[in-house]
Order: C-alpha cells, then structure tokens, then sequence
C-alpha cells in the first residue's frame, strides 16, 4: 500500500494534484486506516497514471473521468480517437513550424516555386543577396498586380538566365549600383547594354534593356544605375527619331 506522496511519486504529480483530483472526484479518496493515514492501492498508482497520462495530452478531466469507468472496449476505441487527434495536431504544428522557418527568406511564404527557384538560380550565379532582394520585391509585387502575367514573366526571366551575354550583363549591372556615376566602367557598359539592346531589336525581341535590371526598383539610392537608363533611354530615342536600329 502506498502513501499519497508515494502514490504521487510513482504518477509523477504532485500531491497537491493528487488532492485536487479527490476535490473533483476524479480519484477516489481512501478512507484512513488505523494509524490515521490513507493508503492507496495498485490500482489507485494504475488510474492515476491514466489520469495523468490523458491530461497531459490535452484530453478534459469531464472526458476522462468517463473513460476511466468505461468498458474495455470503449476505452480502447476512445484511445485511438485521442491519437488521431494528436496526430492532427502533429500534423498542423509541423506544418507551422515549417512556416516558421521559410519566415527567415520570406519568398516561400509568398510566391510560387518556380519563382523561388528563379531566386535561388540568381544566387547560384553569383548575383548579390540586395539584388536577389529587389527582384524578390517586384515579383511580390507582379503577383498582386498583374498575376495572369507571372507564368509568361518567369519564362522569360529564366529564358534570359539561359543566355551567358545576358547573364554577364546582368551581374555587370549589379557590381555596378554603388560605382560612381562618372566612373568610366559605366561608359563601356552602357555601350555592352546599347549593343544588347540594339542586336535584339534587329532579331525582332525589344525587350527594353533597362528592364533587364532594373525594373519596379527605386533608383536613387543608385546614381550608376540612373545614368545608365538615362543614356540607353536617350539612345534608344534617337535611334526612334533617326529610324536607325542598328
């Protein structure tokens, strides 16, 4: 026979526990014996044990209270109801937890896969993370705005991925955001751009070289990148005016 902190003890639960599942008649209270203590028996360390098990995975005392006088076979079906509820919850707590964790880039949480693997593509290039940012920023955007574009809008983004010239100039133009405006660097690439730009126009693709790079971006906090669509900007209006492509 076992004394209530005994009985506890085995139970892992605190006496005070003990005695609040009497108050509630959760735990039946043993009379005392004749030396004035109350013993428990087996069975109470057994229930007890129930009791604790099913508190701690969230089932309500009223609820387990019915179990522990329920029929063996009902007992057992209501276990397994309790586990496929726990299961859910499993289910639902791993599913935020990797919600928690895509919190950190934010891209998964917003956009769609094939965007996200364009991002990640961009930094296995080589492209920097402030740069991989701002895209990021105008695809969120694109989706909320113009979202019957976006499956077109990532081909083409890919597609021009796919080709080394475009690609060297795109990484050009990122190295590029912090040189000063006169820097002389800026003249040879503008002209690498102006060509770009022209040799597509002649193939019957105007994409508009400044959307290459810098598209749906603020640029003041870049005078390189400004002085760049400024010049391709002013050529491309004197090609219109000339009627020259080439």
């Amino acid at each position: 026979m076992l004394t209530i902190s005994q009985l506890a003890r085995t139970a892992g639960a605190t006496v005070r526990t003990v005695r609040h599942y009497h108050h509630i008649g959760l735990l039946p209270e043993p009379e005392r014996d004749s030396s004035g203590y109350r013993r428990y028996s087996a069975q109470a360390a057994v229930d007890l044990i129930r009791i604790r098990t099913l508190a701690d995975a969230g089932v309500p005392l009223s609820r387990i209270d019915a179990l522990l006088h329920a029929q063996q076979s009902e007992f057992a079906s209501a276990i397994t109801d309790i586990d496929a509820e726990l299961q859910h919850k499993i289910d639902q707590l791993t599913a935020y937890r990797r919600r928690i964790a895509d919190l950190a880039s934010g891209e998964t949480l917003a956009l769609p896969p094939d965007v996200v693997a364009l991002l990640n593509r961009m930094r296995g290039l080589g492209i920097s993370e402030r740069r991989v940012r701002l895209e990021r920023d105008s695809w969120i955007l694109l989706q909320a705005l113009e979202p019957s574009s976006m499956p077109q809008r990532i081909r083409d983004k890919s597609a021009r991925f796919d080709d080394p010239e475009t690609t060297r100039l795109y990484l050009a133009c990122d190295r590029s955001v912090d040189w000063d405006p006169h820097d002389p660097r800026l003249d040879r690439l503008i002209d690498d751009l102006d060509a770009w730009e022209r040799r597509h126009e002649r193939d019957g693709d105007r994409p508009k070289s400044p959307k290459l790079v810098f598209s749906r971006i603020h640029l003041d906090a870049s005078p390189a990148w400004q002085r760049i669509l400024d010049t391709l900007a002013r050529r491309a209006e004197q090609r219109r005016r000339t009627g020259h492509g080439g």
